[in-house]
C-alpha cells in the first residue's frame, strides 16, 4: 500500500490572512472571534468572521480576471499557495469539502448559482486540472473526510496526488440553522468547560496537497490512519456513549498500527456543545486518550463547518513542527464527565504522532492520524 504524505498547506482565517498569520495569531493568544452585526439579526452575535477588506486587499494581489464570490475568492486565495508550489497534473485530483458552499447566492442565481458542483469545476478550471472535481459534502466532518477520500484515491492509483480544498462562510441561512437547535453561544464558546453555552460560528478555507511522494530531506506528514463511523444515533444529537466517534478512532488506530500511548497530541472537535464535547470525554476515555494532550482550536475560530476539520489539522502540523503546544482557548474548569487533559498553557514537547477527530449532524465521526517524517 502506497504512503501518502501531506507536503504542503495553507489557510485563511478569521485569525490571519494566510497560514503564518493565523499560526503567529494563535502563538499570541489571539481570537478571531467578536461580535459582528452584518447577518441581517436584530440581536448582534459572536462570529469569526473574515473582513471583507482583508479578503479583498489578498486578492487584489492575484491579478485574476473574471467575477467570483466572496467564498470562491476565499476558497482560491487558500489554493494558490499549494498550486504555486505544485502545479497539477493530467492525473491530479481537486477535492472540495463544504456544508453549504454558495448558499448566499440562491437567492440571486438560483440553484444553478449555488450548486457546489458548479463552484468547484469554475475553481478547477481557474488552475487547470483535467479531471472531475469530487465534493465531500458530510456535515462537520467533511473537512478531514476530504483528506481520507484523497488518501484512498492515491492508494488506489485513481489519481497521482490531490489538492484537498474545504471553506465555508458565515450567512444568515448557516446562522438561523443552527439558532433554530438554540445551540449558538451568547459569549466566545468555551470547549469543554464547565460553564460552555454552545457554539461559535466562523468561516475559514483551508488547502493541503496529498502525494506518495516528498522531497528528502525535508519534513512532510505521512497520513498513517483514519476511519470514518456513522452512529446513527440522532439527526442533530451525537451517541451517549460516544460510539461512532470511538470506533472511528480505534479504526484509525489499527491502520497505523499503533497504539493510543503513542499519540502524542489529538486536536478534538470541541464545538462547547453540552452533548458534542460530552460524547468526546467518554470516547477519547475509552480509547485511552485521556492522559493525552487535548485540544480544541474552536475558541480562535468558531466551528467553521465543512472547513474546520482541515483548517485545523493545517495548524496541528504548524504545532508539530514547532514542537508546541496549543492552549485550548475557553477552558478553565472541566465540564465533561471524563477527566481530559486539556491543555491550558503554552509549552515545547516532542510531538511525532497526531490524531485529529471531528464530528458531525447525522452522527457522522472521523479520525485522522498524521506521523511526522524527515
Amino acid at each position: 500500500m502506497k504512503k501518502v504524505y501531506i507536503t504542503s498547506t495553507s489557510c485563511l482565517s478569521s485569525v490571519g490572512a494566510d497560514k503564518q498569520l493565523t499560526w503567529q495569531g494563535i502563538q499570541e493568544g489571539r481570537s478571531g472571534i467578536k461580535k459582528v452585526k452584518q447577518l441581517g439579526f436584530i440581536e448582534d452575535i459572536y462570529a469569526g468572521q473574515i473582513e471583507d477588506t482583508s479578503i479583498e486587499v489578498q486578492w487584489s494581489k492575484l491579478n485574476i480576471s473574471g467575477v467570483y464570490t466572496r467564498l470562491e475568492k476565499m476558497l482560491i486565495l487558500a489554493l494558490k499557495p499549494i498550486i504555486d508550489k505544485k502545479k497539477p497534473s493530467a492525473k491530479s485530483q481537486l477535492i472540495l469539502a463544504t456544508t453549504k458552499g454558495n448558499i448566499s447566492d440562491l437567492a440571486h442565481t438560483g440553484a444553478t448559482g449555488a450548486d457546489i458542483n458548479v463552484m468547484i469545476q469554475r475553481i478547477a478550471d481557474l488552475f487547470g486540472f483535467s479531471t472531475l472535481p469530487i465534493v465531500v459534502c458530510n456535515a462537520c466532518v467533511s473537512g478531514i473526510l476530504a483528506v481520507s477520500v484523497g488518501k484512498r484515491m492515491i492508494q488506489m492509483g485513481e489519481c497521482d496526488d490531490a489538492y484537498i480544498l474545504a471553506g465555508d462562510e458565515l450567512t444568515p441561512f448557516v446562522v438561523s440553522g443552527f439558532n433554530s437547535f438554540q445551540a449558538m453561544s451568547d459569549e466566545p464558546c468555551r470547549p469543554f468547560d464547565v460553564t460552555r453555552k454552545g457554539v461559535t460560528l466562523g468561516e475559514a478555507t483551508a488547502a493541503i496537497h496529498l502525494s506518495s511522494e516528498h522531497k528528502e530531506h525535508t519534513v512532510a506528514f505521512e497520513v498513517i490512519g483514519e476511519a470514518s463511523i456513522a452512529d446513527a444515533n440522532h439527526i442533530s444529537g451525537p451517541s451517549r456513549t460516544g460510539e461512532g466517534l470511538y470506533l472511528s478512532i480505534q479504526g484509525a488506530l489499527r491502520e497505523a498500527g499503533i497504539t493510543a500511548e503513542q499519540v502524542d497530541l489529538v486536536s478534538a472537535h470541541g464545538t462547547a456543545t453540552n452533548y458534542n464535547d460530552e460524547m468526546e470525554s467518554i470516547a477519547f476515555d475509552r480509547c485511552a486518550l485521556a492522559t493525552t494532550p487535548i485540544h480544541s482550536l474552536k475558541g480562535y475560530f468558531g466551528h467553521t463547518l465543512g472547513a474546520a476539520g482541515l483548517l485545523e489539522l493545517v495548524m496541528v502540523i504548524e504545532s508539530m513542527l514547532h514542537n508546541q503546544l496549543v492552549v485550548s482557548r475557553g477552558y478553565e474548569v472541566s465540564g465533561v464527565s471524563r477527566v481530559l487533559n486539556m491543555i491550558t498553557t503554552k509549552s515545547t514537547l516532542p510531538l511525532n504522532i497526531a490524531l485529529k477527530t471531528a464530528s458531525g449532524f447525522g452522527g457522522s465521526n472521523t479520525a485522522l492520524l498524521i506521523a511526522k517524517r524527515n
